[in-house]
């Protein structure tokens, strides 16, 4: 009848606020445009259709204090924000993959509420938002998506080759009486617990899941003419929405029983196990017919749907009050290279002037220490990873080779990232800084070439020597990571005297220096076999051990990068 992107579009206008709405993952263009302008052309009457462009403040989408009017009326006016300005409608979000996990929190938290509960200078106020969210994905990397809270609470996801031009569309009046009826089509239970278990043997946790699916179900029917779910509603709302979700193959039938066991089992079953049977076999059946040809191969080869892990923020960034780019204002004084946000002061003290102007006749505006709101701005640190090399003994030369390929595995990506990395090797009696924090790839490959190596171990003085330089990158505002490469061999003290005891007791009490120092620490074990004592190295580290008797450089890249904070890719 139609394809999918159609049907997503259609059901979505039926029941926009039920099915909380989709994404579009595919780039800007006359495609994409013309399905979005399509989508409208379905949707009610004098519905909103707003835009939600990436870099927006909470006052522009929460709302807030209205400071023009509040200051003529001289009372507080409130402004419902874009989110309240959506209600009943479609709120579409520009470059959805690149939204900080915070404008997605509070996007989720309003979907959730319906409603925008805002307080600001002691006024609370409260704005009926119900909208359904287009969330316009343009990630061109797998793992670039939406924050995982946003895409939790849409129901559907349409891909770029599903954007046909020449697609056949339902007639806006036929949407709009579905949209009428979809109170009263009725579902089953059995619908239900259909969905349920499909979501359920398709590797799907989200409760949100199998109700949109029974939503949409309910929307298919109404659009068709039906009174009540169908199996082929049922099959159309778990392609759509349980399909793009979907974490693994659906596990197959069990074997049949023997011609005995069987008979047996029937003359004992009762007729009221009839019913979960029919369900089982409609969902056997249901899962034939919604993985798509190309999602089943990938699940098959465990390249399933991914969705990139958002956390709270990018580990290199820190808050400061001097440059940046702007993230709020706290209430503070002046003082400190502080900067005075001017407008979120005179919304501060604004719904305070009619009391203050009693107190002080003549007086047009009155501030006060308390009004003050400094700006706050978001710093995107440099992260610095130390590579600290045992250069000693016979294993130098392939432990050393391989620290070279990681450094410049490192350095190569630093390009994009604008981190730096350090490289200290000791041997002998000493630590010796070969490389300095950097991102020059030629100065670096020149200080690598002529590294040497043999001699002691004088592992206390590298720990402390690496410790120093991660605390000094660490006052100047970096993200240190320290990676020690060390076969535990250590034969030379903090003194410089020789003897394995005393140099593995100052070895371990380096180790607990950097613990109190609270550094971010990888430890590995370069000898041939996993050493006892390079594990509890690492423990009173306080780092991530990991045995490596047979590395490459590319390896060790792998590991450096996914100790978190040194990444192979920024968030934006």
């Amino acid at each position: 009848m139609f394809s999918d992107a159609v049907w997503v579009a259609a059901l979505l206008a039926i029941d926009p606020i039920g099915l909380g709405g989709m994404t579009i993952r595919a780039w800007s263009g006359p495609a994409r445009e013309n399905y979005l302008q399509n989508y409208r052309g379905l949707l009610a009457a004098k519905s909103a259709f707003r835009r939600m462009p990436l870099h927006i403040s909470d006052q522009q989408i929460l709302g807030g204090l209205d400071l023009p009017a509040t200051l003529a009326t001289g009372r507080a006016v409130m402004t419902s924000g874009l989110l309240g300005d959506c209600d009943g409608g479609v709120l579409v979000v520009a470059m959805a993959e690149r939204i900080s996990s915070g404008t997605a929190a509070r996007l989720a938290a309003v979907m959730d509420r319906h409603a925008v509960i805002r307080e600001q200078n002691s006024i609370a106020t409260v704005h009926h938002a119900r909208f359904a969210v287009v969330a316009l994905d343009e990630g061109h990397d797998p793992d670039e998506a939406p924050p995982a809270c946003l895409l939790e609470r849409l129901a559907f996801t349409v891909a770029q080759s599903g954007l046909s031009g020449d697609a056949v569309w339902p007639d806006a009046a036929m949407v709009a009486q579905a949209r009428e009826s979809l109170g009263m089509i009725a579902s089953s239970d059995d619908a239900l617990a259909q969905l349920c278990s499909l979501a359920a043997a398709l590797g799907i946790g989200s409760l949100r899941a199998p109700l949109f699916a029974l939503r949409a179900a309910r929307a298919a029917a109404a659009l068709q003419g039906r009174e009540a779910v169908a199996a082929c509603d049922i099959a159309l709302a778990a392609r759509l929405v349980l399909a793009p979700r979907a974490t693994q193959v659906p596990s197959a039938p069990a074997d049949e029983k023997p011609e005995d066991q069987a008979e047996e089992s029937a003359e004992s079953q009762s007729p009221r196990d009839d019913q979960p049977e029919a369900v089982e076999d409609s969902i056997s059946d249901a899962q034939k017919s919604v993985l798509p040809p190309e999602l089943l191969a990938a699940l098959a080869a465990g390249a399933g749907p991914k969705r990139a892990s958002r956390g709270a923020g990018k580990t290199g960034d820190s808050t400061s009050l001097r440059r940046g780019r702007p993230a709020g204002t706290k209430r503070g004084a002046l003082g400190g290279g502080a900067r005075l946000n001017l407008i979120e002061t005179l919304r501060a003290a604004a719904p305070w002037q009619r009391l203050r102007q009693t107190a002080v006749p003549g007086c047009k505006l009155k501030i006060r220490a308390d009004d003050f709101r400094i700006q706050k701005f978001k710093e995107q640190t440099k992260s610095v990873a130390i590579f600290a090399v045992d250069a000693s003994g016979s294993a130098a030369v392939n432990r050393l080779a391989e620290a070279k390929g990681a450094v410049q595995l490192l350095l190569a990506d630093c390009y994009v990232r604008r981190d730096q990395v350090a490289l200290l090797a000791f041997r002998g009696r000493v630590a010796e800084c070969l490389l300095p924090p950097t991102s020059a790839l030629a100065r670096a490959k020149r200080s690598l070439a002529g590294l040497p190596g043999g001699g002691p171990t004088p592992l206390a003085t590298g720990i402390n020597a690496a410790r120093e330089m991660a605390e000094a990158e660490r006052r100047k505002g970096h993200q240190p990571l320290l990676v020690l490469l060390t076969d535990g061999g250590a034969n030379i003290g903090r003194d410089g005297k020789p003897g394995r005891a005393a140099a593995a007791h100052d070895a371990l009490a380096a180790a607990r220096l950097c613990r109190g120092a609270r550094l971010s620490c990888l430890v590995v074990d370069t000898a041939p076999r996993p050493q006892p004592f390079v594990a509890k190295l690492a423990g009173e580290m306080a780092a991530r051990y990991v045995p490596l008797p047979y590395a490459d450089p590319s390896h060790l890249s792998r590991i450096v990068q996914s100790q978190g904070d040194f990444r192979a890719s920024s968030a934006a």
